[in-house]
C-alpha cells in the first residue's frame, strides 16, 4: 500500500512540475538589463520602471499571442562586462524572447558580440554616437543627425556661439559624439584652436578647474558654449560647479545630450535657469498622448517621478516590438526583425515614428531651456528627422550605407558596392 501511494505521490509531483513547466512556457519572457544600483542608476532604473508599467499594460489588454508577458530583470551594476554576463544569463537561461536594455555606449558595445552569437534581440533606448548598426539591435534613441548636430546649428546659428567646449565623460559615445562635432565644426568655419575638448571619468566630482578652464576661453571677448556630454551623476557636479562660478546661460550656455527630467529632478536648479538640453521629447511636450502617458506614468511610479526622452524611446520600442510580433504572429526573433521595417506608432510629441531599414527612428529634434521646476521650455522643434546609422562628417563613414531589409547589410560600402562584415570585439 505504500508504495502505491509513494507512486501516486510521485506521480502527483510530476503533473505538479510538468503543469509549473508548461505554465512558464506559456509566457513570453521579457529582459529588462538595466543598472539598478552604481554610477549609472540615476538614469537607468527608471527605464526598468518604464518597461515593468508596459508589460503590465500589455497583460491588461490580454498579453500577446494569446500569452502572458513576463518581466526578466537583472542588475548589470553599472559594470561594462557584467552586461554581457547578464545579457548572455537571459538568452541561455532565462530564455527571454527579446531584451530591452543598456544606456551607455560602452555597455551597449559589451553586449553586442553575446547578442549577435545567440541571435538575440536589444531595442537600445538612448540617444548615442551612430557609427553601428548590428542586425539584432533596434536603436530608438538619437543618431548624431537628430541630437548632436541640430543642437550645434543652434548654438550656431540662433546663439551665435564661436568657441565650443566639448565635455564629456570618458568613454566611447563622448568620444565619437566629439570627433563628429569637431570635423562638423570646422567644416562650418570654426578653427581648431577655438574647440576646446576635455573627458572625465564616470562619477567626477571635481569640476573647479575644467571649469575655470571653459571660462577663460571666453577672455577674447568670443562668445564660448559648452556641448555637454557628460553622463550619469558627475552631472551634479558639474552643474554645482557652474553655479558655484556664478556662470550664466546668458554668458556661457551649456546644451546637454544626457540630462534630462530625472537627472534634474535631484537638483536646485534656480541657477541653471536658461542652460539647455537636446532631446526628442521633453515631459513639457504639451500635447494629448503625452498628457495620457504622464498620468499613467505617475498613477504607476508616484505622483513626484518626471519622464523623460528615454523612457518616450523606450515605450516606442516597445509598442513597435508588440505590433511586429503580432504581425509576424511569433516571438522568433527573426521573424520580428523582418516585420519592423516600416512599421509606424505613435510618439509623445504628437507625430509618429517609423523605423527604417538601418534600425533606426524617424524623430523630431526638441531644444529646451532648463526651468526653474527642473522641466524644460521647448524653444525649438524640427519635423521628424530620419535617424542616420553613419555620419556624413568623417570621410570613413561617408561612404557607408545600412540596410537591413534590401540589403541585408549594416555596412555596405556605396564606393566599392561591398558589404563589409565587422565582427564586434568588445
Amino acid at each position: 500500500m505504500n508504495a502505491i501511494k509513494h507512486a501516486m505521490l510521485g506521480g502527483a509531483i510530476a503533473l505538479s512540475l510538468a503543469g509549473t513547466a508548461q505554465a512558464q512556457e506559456e509566457t513570453i519572457k521579457v529582459g529588462v538589463l538595466h543598472s539598478l544600483s552604481g554610477t549609472m542608476a540615476i538614469s537607468e532604473t527608471t527605464l526598468k520602471d518604464t518597461m515593468l508599467m508596459l508589460i503590465d499594460e500589455q497583460n491588461a489588454k490580454g498579453g500577446l499571442l494569446g500569452k502572458k508577458l513576463e518581466a526578466v530583470v537583472v542588475d548589470p551594476a553599472s559594470d561594462w562586462p557584467l552586461f554581457a554576463e547578464k545579457a548572455r544569463e537571459l538568452l541561455t537561461v532565462s530564455k527571454v524572447d527579446v531584451m530591452f536594455g543598456c544606456w551607455t555606449s560602452v555597455s551597449r558595445k559589451s553586449v553586442l558580440p553575446v547578442i549577435e552569437e545567440l541571435n538575440g534581440l536589444l531595442f537600445y533606448p538612448v540617444q548615442y554616437e551612430g557609427e553601428e548598426s548590428s542586425r539584432n539591435v533596434f536603436y530608438t534613441g538619437a543618431a548624431p543627425n537628430q541630437q548632436a548636430i541640430p543642437a550645434t546649428d543652434y548654438f550656431l546659428d540662433e546663439l551665435g556661439v564661436q568657441k565650443f567646449a566639448l565635455l564629456g565623460t570618458d568613454y566611447v559615445y563622448p568620444r565619437t559624439t566629439n570627433n563628429i562635432l569637431e570635423a562638423y565644426l570646422i567644416s562650418k568655419g570654426i578653427p581648431k584652436e577655438d574647440i576646446f575638448v576635455n573627458y572625465t571619468p564616470f562619477g567626477h566630482s571635481d569640476w573647479s578647474k575644467i571649469v575655470a578652464d571653459v571660462v577663460a576661453l571666453g577672455a577674447d571677448g568670443k562668445k564660448v558654449g559648452v556641448i555637454s556630454t557628460i553622463n550619469g551623476d558627475a552631472n551634479i557636479g558639474f552643474y554645482k560647479e557652474l553655479a558655484a562660478a556664478g556662470v550664466s546661460a546668458d554668458e556661457i550656455p551649456v546644451v546637454a545630450f544626457s540630462v534630462g527630467e530625472e537627472e534634474l529632478s535631484g537638483l536646485d536648479t534656480s541657477n541653471l535657469v536658461g542652460h539647455l538640453a537636446a532631446w526628442n521629447y521633453f515631459q513639457s511636450a504639451d500635447v494629448p498622448v503625452n498628457a495620457e502617458f504622464i498620468t499613467k506614468w505617475k498613477a504607476f511610479a508616484g505622483e513626484k517621478r518626471v519622464t523623460n526622452d528615454p523612457m518616450e524611446a523606450t515605450v516606442i520600442g516597445f509598442n513597435m516590438w508588440v505590433k511586429a510580433v503580432e504581425a509576424a504572429g511569433s516571438t522568433e526573433v527573426d521573424k520580428v526583425r523582418a516585420a519592423m521595417y516600416g512599421l509606424e506608432v505613435p510618439n509623445l510629441t504628437g507625430g509618429t515614428a517609423k523605423m527604417l531599414p538601418n534600425h533606426h527612428l524617424t524623430k523630431p529634434v526638441l531644444i529646451g531651456e532648463i526651468q526653474a521646476d527642473g522641466q524644460f521650455d521647448i524653444i525649438s522643434q524640427t519635423e521628424p528627422v530620419p535617424g542616420d546609422a553613419w555620419t556624413d562628417f568623417l570621410p570613413e563613414s561617408k561612404v557607408l550605407e545600412s540596410d537591413w531589409a534590401e540589403l541585408d547589410c549594416g555596412m555596405y560600402n556605396s564606393k566599392t558596392k561591398t558589404c563589409v562584415q565587422i565582427k564586434s570585439n568588445y
